[in-house]
């Protein structure tokens, strides 16, 4: 049985909610088809799609990324005399969430707070969690009860563990370079529908590059966006970043440093579309070009994360809780509106949402 006595009580577990990703080649259509689920995508379409992943062998970053920040969790809450688990589960890969919430269960958990491993507003970066959660729980007979921790895009770990990462990157770098903080393309659609009120996702984004820039110093800089997967009819945000590099080029820019703002670890759209993509326009058009850290397992990250829980903790409990924040938005709710984030598609039950 688990141990209740702690700083997080009322809960009795932390579980790290994220994406998932491949280990072999031969996971990369079966993970590719959990991810495209109901879109009808035929595997010799989805083979191509993977092809990112069989330059690398077949094996995403992303969950050796995700065991690290568990270790580095487990470890800060452990210096803080707090002794309750960790426990990871994913949305297209093992561990599936259903089988972490068996887990949880078993270990005697009855109330869960979660991590989510995107720290922006938008469907596909928090209501698509937030369903595939109620379906897990709904699959698990007697799964514990489940909160989350509020976005995290301005926490100030977060921001100041992205601020020193772009401050060394630029060591030795003219004055005059150029910064291109680069995120997730989505939807304009989904752009426009995401948050309380539309408009969330870039808002929150930009807000945080501010916050960014605060720190590092007075440099031009731009929100960029890459991993565009959509239609060719449909409009996403733009600019791609290897458009935008063209751009620069092209108005005598020399020098880059491409931030990757939209993304808390290195995973496949850092390896691949920054390090490889755009690392390869660079110096097609070039450019002298350096790509900063993603906040990872900084210090100053985990402990903030850390921070987080206790503040949910608190608030659980029915008390105030303080919830510093970087950039001028302040902090996000940890129970979101039925109308935040819309599915784009059809209505699903969703958790950690009210009417």
């Amino acid at each position: 049985m688990i141990d209740n006595e702690s700083s997080l009580a009322p809960y009795d577990a932390v579980l790290l909610v994220s994406f998932g990703g491949p280990e072999r080649v031969e996971d990369v259509v079966p993970f590719l088809r959990n991810v495209t689920a109901g879109k009808d995508i035929p595997d010799e379409r989805l083979k191509v799609v993977g092809e990112h992943y069989f330059g690398f062998g077949g094996k995403s970053p992303i969950n050796d990324q995700n065991k690290a920040l568990m270790g580095a969790l487990e470890r800060e809450m452990v210096e803080r005399g707090i002794s309750i688990p960790i426990h990871w589960g994913n949305r297209n890969w093992d561990p599936y969430l259903p089988d972490a919430l068996e887990r949880l269960r078993d270990e005697g958990a009855q109330r869960v707070v979660c991590i989510v491993t995107s720290a922006y507003s938008s469907y596909s970066g928090c209501r698509q969690y937030r369903e595939n959660l109620h379906d897990a729980a709904q699959a698990v007979p007697g799964s514990p009860h489940l909160d989350r921790v509020r976005h995290y895009f301005n926490l100030p770990g977060f921001i100041f563990a992205m601020a020193q990462g772009v401050r060394d990157t630029l060591e030795g770098m003219p004055a005059h370079t150029r910064l291109a903080f680069v995120t997730h393309s989505i939807p304009e659609t989904m752009n426009s529908t995401s948050g309380p009120t539309g408009g969330a996702y870039v808002d929150q984004h930009l807000d945080a590059m501010r916050a960014i820039l605060g720190q590092v110093g007075d440099y031009q800089a731009d929100l960029v966006f890459c991993s565009r997967s959509g239609p060719p009819g449909m409009a996403w945000l733009e600019p791609d970043i290897n458009d935008h590099l063209r751009d620069l080029a092209d108005a005598g820019t020399t020098h880059v440093v491409m931030i990757p703002l939209g993304f808390i670890s290195d995973h496949m759209e850092v390896i691949y579309d920054l390090d490889t993509e755009a690392m390869s326009s660079a110096a097609t058009l070039g450019l002298e070009a350096r790509r900063a850290p993603t906040a990872g397992t900084h210090p100053d990250f985990v402990a903030g994360l850390v921070d987080l829980l206790q503040e949910r903790a608190t608030l659980a409990r029915g008390e105030t809780a303080d919830q510093p924040t970087a950039g001028t938005l302040g902090p996000c709710p940890s129970v979101c509106s039925q109308t935040c984030c819309p599915n784009p598609r059809v209505q699903r039950p969703a958790i950690w949402e009210t009417s």
